[in-house]
């Protein structure tokens, strides 16, 4: 599957699709990045800085000097990152049928993001706000099989087993108009549109909105429990789901099938990781 996918290059050229990450403590960040109301925002500090030396800190050798900084980072929520299979299941049973007492104060012992691994594989773009002709999708859109389907044959594209599917509701540029709008009801896959994906064997889902699942009135997760995104992708089928991706300049190039190629940090027992996804076009 890596080889085939390596035969979507035809330009040669790079996109990342991740959302910066600016820390609170370093400017107004958290007025321009998306990130979810409630979740703690990445925190930047410098250990050392051009002012230490200004200060009167030796230099080393006598003449070299060095910056050195501190990141503090919680993915979910905050930026653009790729969910464990251990960070959501049911009652006491996680992905694969180990207990959920394997997700410790420490981390998870099973499920976690270490061991996903690195995704170099082919990505698909199904653009539902350009097949809609909209610039974002309305906040009660939910996308059921039928509009991925019909999205992705106007795009000429068909999902293939091993595939990392893009959905593209427009959501993320919302936040930049409106953060209170971001922060409540959003457009996302509903379970028939996550279940059409699933059973096309894919091996993870993105989304420029917050949970790829549809988020109802009050920021909440749409639908039962048995209709939840996250129990169908990380619990029962485990398929990765990656949040909040940058897709506007992606969609400008109007491409559908492209390299993918993304790797989690090796957080041992971590329920999610930070990725910087780039497409090769």
């Amino acid at each position: 599957m890596v080889l085939e996918a390596f035969k979507a290059v035809r330009e040669g050229t790079t996109l990342s699709l991740a959302l910066p990450i600016q820390g609170a403590t370093s400017g107004p960040g958290a007025s321009r990045v998306p990130h979810l109301a409630g979740r703690p925002l990445p925190q930047h500090f410098m250990s050392m800085d051009g002012g230490d030396y200004a200060a009167g800190t030796g230099r080393i050798k006598g003449e070299m000097s060095v910056a050195d900084d501190a990141l503090i980072v919680s993915p979910h929520g905050t930026t653009t990152h790729i969910d464990a299979l251990a960070h959501m299941w049911r009652n006491d049973v996680l992905f694969n049928g180990h207990s959920a007492n394997r997700v410790r104060s420490y981390g998870a012992t099973r499920c976690g993001i270490d061991k996903l691994g690195p995704l170099i594989t082919r990505g698909v773009m199904l653009d539902v706000a350009r097949h809609l002709e909209v610039p974002h999708l309305a906040a009660s859109t939910r996308i059921d099989d039928q509009l991925l389907a019909d999205t992705a044959e106007s795009a000429g594209v068909e999902v293939r087993a091993g595939d990392v599917v893009l959905v593209r509701t427009g959501w993320a540029a919302v936040f930049a108009q409106d953060p209170e709008k971001y922060n409540d009801e959003q457009p996302g896959l509903c379970h028939s549109g996550g279940k059409w994906l699933v059973e096309r064997d894919v091996v993870a889902i993105g989304s420029d909105n917050i949970a790829v699942g549809a988020l109802d009135p009050g920021g909440v997760f749409h639908g039962s429990v048995d209709e939840d995104i996250h129990m169908l992708t990380l619990w029962e089928h485990g398929v990765s789901l990656i949040e909040m991706l940058w897709l506007e300049e992606l969609s400008h190039t109007e491409r559908v099938e492209f390299l993918f190629v993304a790797a989690p940090l090796a957080i041992v027992g971590g329920t999610a990781s930070p990725i910087n996804p780039v497409v090769v076009l």
